[in-house]
């Protein structure tokens, strides 16, 4: 039986909106969680007068979430629909869910946004779909949760889908193409099928939703792009790079580049799970030999791609960011750390181009003098040694980055162009 394919899904929202439990739902509708566990969270939470939070323990199962109700711990599970297997990304707050979606392994396929029906469009929605839109999620599917609290009432649900329409316009999402589904997690309304309390209600469940989502594209018709995690020295092969190819196909005899190193050659072999490949493609975690190549000439950051097209190495790029945390204000020449893809260089701030409107992607004012958390800009960087990045438009993959200092994720971007070494 062949896997079936994988999606990497976030739920996002508002804090007490009822994300964990409505994915402590999924869980249990879906197999993934026995139901004598859900059971004995019921005991635990009637002891401690918190029964709302029987599902939300199946995510939460630190014990000092308990006590708090509230989610740290970021929890990676798997479900199966027909069609797919999912992984969430449960996301406590913005800041971690950031982090998350950063570090690649999350890369989002497809988000659902949470939003409680009694309380509407809160901050915390505002910046996760803008944030989702910056971080480049496109399939949304959007929960009205906490439909039993507003008594399954179809005016109220109409009225959050209207406020929700128009938040998503301003991104750049198609409300008229996003499923909007009155559900209630707590009493598993519209979950994994349709519910008689919500007769008015048409459309599919959360789940019947879930396999509409159509399968992220492998990018193998992109140029090949291979960032470097490591570089080992096996005796009776010579150096062996490893990495997860992002993007493109590597065959063996092909030739190749490292960037920024500049050194080329020939691909001998490729090795994944310890056995010979002909080819490597998006997905695959491999070490390749490259005749010619030695220990000094690959490090962890480099990226490999065709002689014939090169990874861009930035003498200076634009990129945009979402400011999620700084102290005080960030001016021109502020210096901190960029992760992109495997690489991380500090890079300078050469200027602030534009400030944006967080909830909207709107100019707010040119040239500002500083930017603060919670604002978005434009900016222009100037890595302090040689950095691969690509354009967010050609190459997504390659195109996101963090920006850390003391010991935090700053802010979130994406690359809009490149001015090349």
């Amino acid at each position: 039986m062949a896997e079936k394919p994988h999606m990497n899904l976030a739920v996002i929202g508002h804090i007490d909106h009822g994300k964990s439990t409505l994915v402590g739902r999924l869980m249990f509708e879906t197999g993934a969680v026995p139901a004598h566990l859900i059971e004995k969270y019921k005991e635990e939470a009637r002891e401690k007068g918190k029964e709302s939070f029987a599902f939300a323990w199946v995510m939460d199962t630190l014990k000092e979430e308990r006590e708090r109700g509230i989610t740290i711990d970021i929890a990676h599970k798997r479900f199966d629909t027909d069609k797919y297997y999912f992984t969430i990304v449960d996301c406590p707050g913005h800041r971690d869910f950031v982090k998350n979606m950063i570090t690649g392994a999350s890369q989002a396929d497809a988000a659902i946004l949470v939003v409680a029906a009694p309380d509407g469009v809160m901050d915390q929605t505002k910046e996760h779909v803008f944030l989702s839109r910056t971080l480049g999620i496109n399939q949304l599917i959007i929960a009205i949760n906490k439909m039993d609290a507003a008594d399954y009432s179809e005016d109220r649900y109409n009225k959050v889908k209207e406020e929700v329409s128009q938040l998503l316009g301003m991104v750049g999402f198609k409300a008229s193409e996003i499923p909007f589904i009155p559900t209630s997690s707590f009493e598993g309304d519209n979950i994994s099928k349709s519910s008689d309390k919500t007769p008015w209600y048409k459309g599919p469940s959360i789940l019947e939703a879930l396999d509409l989502l159509t399968e992220p594209e492998k990018p193998d018709k992109l140029p090949l792009r291979i960032p470097v995690q490591d570089a080992y020295t096996i005796s009776g092969i010579g150096t062996v790079p490893v990495g997860r190819v992002e993007t493109g196909v590597m065959k063996k005899g092909e030739n190749v580049i490292f960037m920024p190193s500049g050194a080329t050659g020939e691909v001998k072999s490729i090795e994944m799970h310890h056995e010979e490949q002909d080819q490597a493609v998006p997905g695959d975690n491999i070490g390749w030999n490259v005749r010619g190549i030695g220990k000094a000439d690959v490090r962890r950051g480099d990226v490999c791609g065709p002689a014939s097209n090169p990874p861009s190495v930035a003498d200076e790029f634009t990129g945009q960011i979402v400011v999620l945390q700084h102290p005080s204000a960030i001016t021109v020449g502020y210096t901190p750390v960029f992760h992109c893809h495997t690489a991380q260089t500090a890079g300078t701030f050469m200027s602030l181009d534009k400030k944006l409107d967080p909830k909207s992607g709107e100019v707010k004012e040119e040239n500002p003098t500083y930017i603060k958390a919670g604002d978005a800009a434009i900016i222009t960087v100037k890595p302090t040694r040689p950095m691969v990045i690509e354009p967010i438009k050609d190459i997504p993959q390659l195109g996101r980055f963090a920006v850390r200092d003391m010991g935090m994720t700053i802010a979130a971007g994406m690359c809009m162009s490149v001015k090349q070494k």
